[in-house]
């Protein structure tokens, strides 16, 4: 079924309404109006007309305040306003246009020249809406195809998280734990000191998703030191340190292989090389101190403990969240940036919640003094 455009016309006097109309009818489904308040109530309703013919000098307002009241109101600012003027001179065409009209056409109307120019605006709206839904179509296109990239990115990076910890049944669940951690403290440290401007919603994001490759590098760590009982010797220690430099140099040959840096590669190369360095020096590699540590991996370091401290291990006991958070209290401005431990201190409900979604736990008999957990968070 072929439906006919709708038209609108607006002037005051009925001859011109009536030989406009007897002009389009045949092409057209025409409205008319009479005044500007005739011109509102006509063009709210269904289906709205896709051209407007609009008198300048109308009985009850200016045709110009119709089309600026027509251009403020998101119903109706897409549609194609033709003024129909009886000024003789070239201001009121230039007027006409940059008041908002697309076109205009002097009074007395010629028929072929009224059907001509009809035709061709609303031919050009009919274009121009065919445009904006392909472009429509292509956007969603896009996002579709974006978001599988992105998971499948991020299955990658579970996949290689998993492979990290292998012979930890709960990696899964705590690559997901540690990133809502992560996500929860990057937000609140935005209150505290100079943090806003690195900690925008896209870092953040970018930052979360790199999580998952903090602890690459134990892909080259005996599973013999990974998931040995208890205290590891110094030996031993040294090798586990040295995950930090493997993941660290894996994500840089990564970067280098794709042809440059991107935010995610770098928030990825910090979190997974510094993120075992401590706010007083003494942590590992490099024994960065304070705001050297980049941001991302101080705030990765208390998101990690506080998981490895209410999780269950092969080396150590299982803490309540009341003692992990405790811990993590007395370690502030030595193991972790003070800002960060406030910061945890205001959603530590929300670190509750997140970890009650997996694990029932008990408190742990006689916690060691945090300074004497060297080995037992590694």
């Amino acid at each position: 079924m072929n439906i006919k455009p709708t038209i609108l016309i607006v002037d005051s006097a009925s001859e011109n309404l009536m030989a406009m109309k007897s002009v389009l009818r045949e092409r057209y489904t025409v409205r008319m109006a009479a005044s500007g308040e005739g011109a509102f109530q006509k063009v709210d309703e269904l289906p709205r007309p896709e051209l407007i013919l609009l008198d300048e000098s109308l009985a009850d307002m200016d045709g110009y305040a119709v089309l600026h009241e027509l251009r403020a109101s998101f119903l109706t600012a897409d549609i194609p306003v033709l003024i129909l003027s009886g000024s003789a001179d070239a201001y009121g065409g230039r007027r006409a246009l940059e008041e908002g009209a697309v076109d205009v056409l002097r009074k007395p109307v010629l028929p072929e020249l009224l059907l001509a120019r009809v035709s061709t605006h609303i031919e050009l709206r009919r274009l121009r809406n065919a445009g904006k839904d392909e472009l429509g179509r292509v956007n969603r296109l896009v996002a579709e195809r974006t978001k599988q990239v992105v998971e499948v990115r991020d299955a990658a990076i579970m996949a290689i998280a998993c492979l990290a910890e292998a012979g930890d049944a709960n990696t899964a669940h705590h690559v997901r734990r540690t990133q809502k951690y992560f996500t929860a403290l990057a937000r609140e440290m935005r209150f505290h000191g100079n943090y806003r401007a690195e900690l925008g919603d896209v870092d953040i994001a970018l930052m979360a998703q790199a999580v998952p490759l903090h602890d690459i590098g134990k892909l080259r760590v005996p599973d013999a030191i990974l998931n040995k009982p208890g205290r590891l010797t110094p030996e031993e220690f040294e090798i586990m340190k040295q995950h930090t430099v493997f993941g660290r140099d894996a994500i840089s040959l990564v970067a280098t292989a794709v042809g440059g840096d991107t935010r995610f590669l770098r928030y990825a190369h910090e979190i997974a090389g510094s993120h075992q360095e401590k706010w007083n020096g003494s942590g590992y590699p490099e024994g960065l101190k304070e705001t050297a540590i980049p941001l991302s991996a101080r705030l990765m370091a208390v998101a990690d403990v506080y998981d490895a401290l209410i999780s269950p291990r092969v080396y150590k006991p299982t803490f309540t969240h009341e003692t992990a958070i405790e811990l993590i209290r007395q370690g502030s401005g030595e193991h972790f940036d003070p800002d960060i431990v406030d910061a945890l201190l205001v959603v530590e409900n929300e670190f509750r919640t997140i970890a009650a979604g997996v694990y029932e736990r008990q408190e742990a008999p006689d916690p060691l003094p945090f300074g004497e957990r060297r080995h037992m968070v590694r």
